[in-house]
């Protein structure tokens, strides 16, 4: 196949592999399996032994901490052997904190000993069985039955709690099915509705919902109003979006006043209101859409007795790159009306502010890491919530209640598991309610987390966020006050993720999962590379378009500086990333195979040239704003096919050796509507035919799409499969199987 643009003629010779109704493209791909599975049968005590591990450490019975919603108590919950999670819920009584009354000693671990690892949350007893007074909201678990793949898209219950909406996806192509069960009786109500999307809200009639739908590019263009119990074909549609760069969605105010329908771009944003009393009537713009100029819009009912009238808050990069909030009157909301209530500030990224009744919480970024901060909404004072650990993570938790005196907030690091903490709003206590359960001896103390830096070529400095075992390092922190670590043989194994796009931050956390490799002696390390949004706005707009290169030398940078400080050595490192973190991984593979051992492309972007020179396939429109649009702009073309994986393998190097690349696991997903699984299929084709002393493999869900398998225990053999194949490219299977590890 010859692809012809501005000029150029680029040949492929594995683009019959799009057409999945081929039977010939099926055979391909279940060729592939088998070859896979045929490299990899040597790895299967390890893959079983990993993922036993794993299971070992994690609660498989488990309860999530309630969160308070009106008269109750909202939870999840998971049972052993169950691969999805069931939701439930019981009365709150009187507890205004979000624990009945036997639940709060309980879920933060009572009658356990505090002691390494053993303050992380629930014991057995409370893990299991129904709780007094339970009712399952929803069964994930009974949905699933009989099918091979099962997604949850929407969960959510009406203002009056009586009914429950919710949408499921079975092929993993995200097309939802919606539908409604009457919670007082448990029947489910007749009427279906077909091709949602994520996102939906409810009116405060307690009958009247709204629903996003998408089009055949899977983008979410249009918002419907249903009536529960009714026909769906005389839903109304309420609105339209006809620019293909737009995709919407909708939701409620926190303080449940007004509905908001958001319509974004990747770089433009308009908000239109509705009270969400009168569902009925039209939705009012707030400001209109202005090329580059994005905001997101909330309601604060204030305290009119106080001097405090009724207002919308907006953050926005009107006039400040990082954002700002600023307020407007609930009938001039306008640009026009806007009065600033926290300016732009450099070095910090604003990301959003949640209004309760005498409080705002305030989410930002700065010096690379998350950070909240409550404001008194009468006083204006500041008070930070505390992370004792950098590198570290923190953001909202379930907070869905306005007048709530209490503010959830969860936090992790990656030595610190998942946390759930309630904030007094009052008096700034804090109290820990839960951590996540680690099994098996785990002690925090034993591992350690730490923050390095790289040098860009172009001098920018990028972040890496590290974890290893405490005594994988000899001397405290490193040898002779110098800059690299006292490692035993020169350095470690090694796996360094990255992303580095859509503004996406990779945040340090905890992982579990991450243990079998840590406690094999691994370093485990993030690329914090431009494109993400770990560093503001500058730091997105620094990795796009025409400067996306950025992306991938900084993820070098990060590698070499890795190698350069005695972390590990070329042998011992792997690399990994998936979607357009995939992308990364082949770019990288071509910039540098001599760096990295191996890497893991997890469906990966790789043939991103052919696909966003194609406006028929799904959200390639869409894609224009974060790529640039190689169909009309040269130098977009040019840009892309520099980088594009896919049409940049390289056989011979610039002396005419053959290229060895690194061993390359690609993985695809059959229903993937974001990355086509022809896309990591033609890779991989091309990479062997480039040199076949390449080892590359390519492991296809052919009944799964983007995310992989969903059921838990899938998914944690999934892990075991991708560890397995890290450990047997470094030459470590025989020594991850001793009795010591």
């Amino acid at each position: 196949m010859e692809l012809r643009a501005h000029g150029d003629v680029r040949v492929d010779d594995w683009y019959w592999l799009r057409d999945k109704d081929d039977p010939a493209v099926i055979a391909h791909l279940e060729a592939e399996n088998a070859y896979t599975d045929a490299e990899t049968a040597a790895t299967a005590g390890l893959r079983q032994r990993l993922f036993d591990e794993m299971v070992a450490r994690i609660e498989e019975t488990d309860l999530s901490v309630p969160v308070r919603k009106g008269p109750w108590l909202y939870y999840d919950r998971t049972e052993e052997g169950a691969s999805y999670g069931i939701h439930c819920r019981r009365p709150a009584r009187d507890d205004p904190a979000g624990a009945a009354e036997d639940g709060a000693a309980e879920e933060q671990g009572a009658g356990q000993e505090q002691g390494a690892g053993q303050e992380q949350g629930a014991g057995q007893e409370q893990g299991a069985g129904q709780r007094a007074g339970e009712q399952v909201v929803l069964d994930e678990n009974v949905l699933a039955e009989g099918h091979e793949y099962f997604a949850l898209g929407n969960l959510s219950v009406s203002p009056d709690h009586r009914w429950l909406a919710y949408s499921t996806d079975v092929t993993g192509g995200e097309r939802y099915t919606m539908r409604f069960r009457d919670l007082a009786t448990g029947e489910e109500s007749a009427e279906s509705l077909e091709d949602t999307s994520y996102g939906m809200a409810w009116a405060n009639d307690n009958a009247t919902v709204f629903v996003v739908r998408v089009d055949e590019a899977m983008r979410p263009h249009q918002l419907w109003r249903h009536r529960v119990g009714t026909d769906p074909s005389t839903d109304v549609l309420v609105y339209e979006e006809p620019d293909e760069h737009f995709y919407l969605g909708v939701g409620r105010t926190r303080d449940d006043r007004f509905l908001v329908l958001g319509l974004d771009s990747k770089v433009t944003s308009e908000c239109r209101v509705l009270s969400a009393d009168t569902p009925e009537g039209e939705f009012t713009v707030v400001e209109p859409r202005r090329h580059g100029v994005e905001y997101s819009v909330d309601h604060d009912r204030g305290d009119p007795e106080a001097g405090r009238p009724a207002r919308f808050l907006i953050v926005t990069n009107d006039g400040a790159e990082d954002f700002r909030l600023v307020e407007a009157p609930e009938d001039a909301p306008g640009r026009a009306s806007w009065k600033e209530v926290i300016p732009g500030r450099a070095g910090v990224r604003l990301d959003a502010v949640d209004p309760f009744a005498d409080h705002l919480v305030v989410s930002e970024r700065e010096d690379g890491e998350t950070r909240i901060r409550v404001v008194d909404a009468r006083t204006g004072s500041s008070t930070p919530v505390p992370q004792p650990e950098t590198p570290s993570t923190v953001w909202r938790g379930a907070n869905p209640e306005y007048d709530s005196t209490t503010l959830r907030y969860e936090y992790t690091s990656m030595v610190t598991p998942r946390s759930v903490f309630d904030l007094d709003l009052t008096d700034g206590s804090v109290e820990l309610r839960k951590r996540q359960p680690v099994l098996g001896g785990f002690d925090p103390a034993d591992y350690r987390t730490e923050r390095r830096w790289a040098f860009a070529p172009d001098g920018v400095r990028v972040p890496i966020s590290l974890v290893y075992r405490e005594d994988l390092v000899a001397t405290e922190p490193w040898v002779d006050g110098g800059s690299s670590p006292a490692m035993p043989g020169g350095g470690a194994p090694c796996l360094l993720y990255g992303y580095g796009s859509y503004e996406a931050s990779m945040d340090p956390t905890f992982s579990s999962l991450r243990l079998s490799l840590l406690d094999r002696g691994f370093v485990f390390a993030i690329a914090h590379v431009r494109g993400g949004g770990e560093l503001g706005r500058r730091w997105y707009e620094d990795g796009k378009l025409l400067a996306k290169p950025n992306t991938f030398s900084d993820f070098v940078a990060c590698a070499r500086t890795l190698v350069d400080e005695g972390w590990t050595s070329p042998d011992r490192l792997v690399a990994r990333g998936g979607s357009a973190g995939g992308l990364l991984m082949g770019a990288v593979a071509n910039l540098a195979p001599e760096l990295f051992r191996a890497i893991v492309a997890e469906v990966p972007f790789v043939d991103c040239l052919t696909t966003i020179c194609d406006p028929s396939l799904p959200l390639t429109v869409l894609e224009w704003d974060e790529w640039g649009n190689p169909l009309e702009d040269p130098d977009v073309y040019e840009t892309m096919k520099s980088y594009s994986p896919y049409d940049n393998v390289r056989a011979l190097d610039e002396d005419g050796t053959p290229v060895r690349y690194p061993d390359i696991l690609a993985t695809a997903g059959l229903s993937d509507p974001r990355v086509g699984f022809w896309e990591p299929a033609k890779w991989v084709a091309r990479l062997r035919a480039a040199n076949p002393e390449n080892r590359v493999l390519l492991k296809v869900e052919m009944g799964a799409g983007h995310g992989g398998p969903s059921g838990r225990y899938d998914a944690w053999r999934d892990e075991a499969f991708v560890l397995a194949f890290v450990l047997d490219a470094l030459g470590l299977v025989e020594e991850a199987l001793s009795p010591e590890t």
